[in-house]
C-alpha cells in the first residue's frame, strides 16, 4: 500500500476494509467461494495449493500485493491462503476494489505491474518444470532471483528462506534444503540466516550449462 495514497487514505482504508490475521491462520480455502479480494498491508502471506494429498506452495507473498483474485471473477478459490507472519489486509468487495482502482491511478499501475510479474513467474516455473533433474532447478531459480535483484558481476545475495526457494523451483521444502546444502558443499554459494551469498555468479550459470549438457547425455 506504500506510494500509492497518502497516510490519511491508508488510515481510512484500513479503518474501514482492514482485517487481521495472527500467523498461521488460514485467509481463505481451496474451493470456497470468493467474495472478497485482499491486498497485503503488512506481513507475508503463503499462497498454496493441493495436489493430490500434497499441499504445494504456489507464491510467498509481501506487502503490497494482491491476492484472492477470483472474488473479481465470480468463482470459488483455487488455492489457500495462510498467514505466514501476523498480517494486516484490506479485504475488499468486488465494487469497492473496482472503485480504488478508478479513483487512484497508482494503484492501477501497481497491479498492472503485479500482473505482468506473475505471468513471469509462472513462465519461469513452466520452464523448471521441464527440467528434469533437481539441482538444475534449484539452480534456475537461484540465477532467476539474481536477474531480478541485481548485477551478476562480483559477489551478490539473494534473501529467500526454504518455502520461497520450494515455491519457485516447484520442489517440495526438504529437496529445496538438500539443493541448496549441495551447491555449498561444492562451493557455489554460502549461507547466512535466510540470505544465499554468491560470490561468482558466472560459476553458477556454468554449473547450470554443466548440469544441461550432463542431462543431453543421459537422454
Amino acid at each position: 500500500m506504500s506510494g500509492e495514497a497518502g497516510s490519511d487514505d491508508r488510515e481510512k482504508l484500513l479503518q474501514h476494509f482492514g482485517r487481521r490475521y495472527p500467523a498461521g491462520e488460514t485467509v481463505f480455502r481451496e474451493g470456497e467461494a470468493g467474495a472478497e479480494v485482499f491486498i497485503l498491508h503488512e506481513g507475508r502471506v503463503r499462497v498454496l495449493k493441493r495436489v493430490r494429498l500434497v499441499e504445494r506452495s504456489l507464491q510467498i507473498l509481501r506487502s503490497g500485493e494482491l491476492f484472492g483474485e477470483s472474488a473479481l471473477l465470480g468463482t470459488s478459490r483455487s488455492s489457500s491462503a495462510v498467514a505466514l507472519t501476523d498480517v494486516v489486509v484490506l479485504a475488499l468487495d468486488p465494487d469497492t476494489f473496482a472503485a480504488l482502482l478508478h479513483s487512484s491511478a497508482a494503484v492501477a499501475l501497481r497491479l498492472v505491474q503485479q500482473l505482468a510479474r506473475r505471468l513471469r513467474d509462472a513462465e519461469d516455473q513452466i520452464e523448471n518444470m521441464l527440467l528434469a533433474d533437481n539441482q538444475s532447478k534449484i539452480v534456475n531459480a537461484l540465477l532467476k532471483l539474481v536477474d531480478e535483484s541485481t548485477s551478476d558481476s562480483g559477489p551478490t545475495h539473494v534473501l529467500v528462506s526454504p518455502l520461497e526457494l520450494s515455491s519457485r523451483s516447484g520442489l517440495d521444502v526438504e529437496a529445496a534444503k538438500r539443493g541448496v546444502m549441495q551447491l555449498r558443499e561444492g562451493g557455489y554459494v554460502r549461507i547466512v540466516d535466510e540470505k544465499i551469498f554468491i560470490d561468482n555468479v558466472e560459476s553458477l550459470r556454468q554449473l547450470f550449462r554443466l548440469l544441461g549438457l550432463k542431462e543431453q547425455v543421459r537422454g
